[in-house]
């Protein structure tokens, strides 16, 4: 019998073998996010979900791959079954679990509003009314901006791929992008492109898009699934394994679950 079902038999829920026939656990992700998981020089799947993902299946014991997909269509891919688990920085939304469940909060980035430093923008529909501000499409950070600002003046446009949003502010045609900190940071700011670019504001608050935290979004009657990831991923928090990996790839900012 393999490890993944050899665990659920365990916790005396079988109902869920039916969805790991080889005895793998497979993560649906996006794979071009970093600091979350992108892809380095070799090919080869590299980031904190990535290595989040690796820790959380060495604690429940199984075995894990990956299935790469585009941002919003990952719901889409979990519901048909072409993977087990959304491992890809995910809110846990009210919106998402109409449709979806999750695990319990691995760890929260708040987010933060990218515009160049000489415009002195704030991340509020009177100092961005007449901007374009750029997002990814499906993400919690369009429907914010959607929510908030496009209704009061401002454009929001939409992509599946966060680096075309760059691409569009270097090029002048976007005057900004809503972004989850840790990866504007990393993937921007922190380049030679972004040196004329600044976080503008604080992070923008509103806990029902926002949500409550990131963590893996599974299938509704995945129970045995979702009961052993919530095992697993409280040894990492426990053990010091978020937090570790979080000063790895996000220095200074505070993870922690509220």
């Amino acid at each position: 019998m393999n490890k993944l079902n050899a665990l659920l038999v365990a916790i005396g829920l079988v109902s869920s073998l039916t969805a790991f026939a080889d005895g793998t656990l497979r993560y649906g992700l996006e794979s071009q996010y970093p600091p979350f998981e992108s892809r380095n020089a070799a090919g080869e799947l590299e980031g904190f979900d990535i290595e989040l993902g690796k820790a959380i299946c060495q604690a429940g014991n199984f075995d894990c791959s990956w299935v790469e997909s585009s941002f919003d269509a990952l719901i889409p891919g979990l519901m048909a079954k072409k993977f087990d688990a959304i491992n890809s920085a995910m809110n846990i939304t009210e919106a998402r679990m109409k449709s979806i469940a999750f695990t319990q909060p691995i760890y929260r980035i708040p987010s933060q509003l990218i515009a160049k430093k000489a415009e002195n923008l704030k991340p509020d529909a009177d100092a961005l009314k007449g901007k374009n501000i750029g997002v990814l499409q499906g993400s919690i950070q369009e429907t914010f901006a959607k929510k908030h600002w496009e209704t009061r003046g401002v454009t929001v446009t939409s992509y599946q791929d966060q680096n075309q949003v760059y691409n569009d502010m270097l090029a002048g045609r976007l005057d900004g992008t809503l972004v989850m900190s840790a990866a504007g940071q990393s993937a921007f700011l922190d380049k030679p492109q972004g040196k004329a670019y600044s976080f503008a504001g604080g992070p923008v608050e509103d806990e029902g898009v926002l949500g409550v935290g990131i963590g893996f979004g599974l299938r509704k009657d995945d129970a045995g699934l979702k009961q052993a990831l919530d095992a697993a991923i409280a040894k990492v928090q426990a053990d010091g394994t978020v937090t570790n990996l979080a000063a790895k790839f996000f220095p200074g900012i505070d993870v922690s679950v509220k």
